[in-house]
């Protein structure tokens, strides 16, 4: 497996990520989602992403994976869901990474970023002083942020964090032809989330799902020569040639994660290939913003 910088955070991570929303609830069981966790480090992805909204995902994390700590880094995602707290306040920043810490059953975490925190909380400043008043604490290693767009434009600039999560895909470029330059000069690490686009080329009508239906669209007016496996493609586009250190996918299937460790195993795409996929994508590109 591929280990990349996390921009100058001082970690390094597969250059595929495991998403783990999708061991979120009873449709993966108990036995399922251990299995799957463990095979994950095994077969050399280190990059383990969840979130406080992920129903049991955090719980999961660490009941099958608490013993092999040392192993991976542990990236969270807080802001929201606290019992008794409003949620984009101080407290249930602290109180969210606490109860991430006792769920996942560590010590610390690796990255914590606020969750598609908006733009007016994050220029308030109470959010991101919470944040990196728990990195000062030990609680975790790297303030972060994840998101899209104006939010991610201030994140950029505020000096606050190590590391963002954005969308990357063949459909999703925003990143790529705006922030990209500017992660990479201030050292800034970037992680890139939906970067299979909700695989929208399996669909023969447009799909429901609010980001799924408008990556349909975008799929479809980009007007890509046909491809025997667009997955392979859009995965190697995310995963390179981007300043992107990890792509996150998430799955409940192994043979899904076998499949796309086979495909960041065959490295970038040609650069001929990628420059008609941002060309495509560029036609539209100034009404394409980046989705959440």
């Amino acid at each position: 497996m591929i280990l990349n910088n996390l921009g100058h955070t001082g970690l390094r991570v597969s250059a595929l990520g495991f998403g783990a929303m999708h061991i979120n609830d009873e449709r993966t069981t108990e036995a399922e989602a251990g299995a799957l966790l463990n095979h994950v480090l095994d077969l050399g992805i280190n990059l383990v992403d969840t979130a406080r909204g992920y129903g049991l995902s955090e719980e999961r994390i660490g009941r099958h994976l608490n013993t092999r700590r040392a192993d991976f880094v542990l990236s969270t995602k807080v802001g929201y869901g606290v019992e008794g707290v409003p949620d984009w306040t101080y407290d249930c920043i602290v109180q969210g990474v606490e109860r991430a810490l006792k769920l996942m059953q560590t010590d610390w975490l690796d990255i914590v970023h606020l969750h598609s925190c908006p733009l007016h909380v994050l220029e308030q400043g109470e959010v991101v002083r919470a944040l990196n008043d728990c990195r000062t604490a030990g609680k975790l290693r790297v303030a972060a942020y994840s998101g899209d767009n104006a939010e991610i434009d201030f994140a950029l600039v505020c000096g606050a964090f190590g590391s963002l999560q954005t969308s990357v895909s063949i459909c999703d470029q925003a990143h790529l032809n705006l922030r990209a330059a500017r992660a990479d000069h201030a050292g800034i690490g970037v992680i890139a989330k939906r970067p299979l686009a909700g695989a929208v080329w399996r669909h023969a009508q447009r799909p429901d799902d609010f980001a799924e239906g408008q990556y349909w669209d975008r799929f479809k007016a980009m007007s890509l020569p046909a491809k025997e496996d667009w997955a392979d493609l859009a995965l190697r586009f995310a995963a390179f040639h981007t300043g992107v250190a990890s792509a996150i996918v998430g799955t409940a299937k192994p043979a899904n994660l076998r499949r796309n460790i086979e495909a960041i195993s065959r490295g970038p795409l040609p650069a001929e290939l990628v420059v008609a996929v941002r060309a495509a994508f560029d036609q539209h590109g100034d009404a394409w913003p980046g989705l959440i």
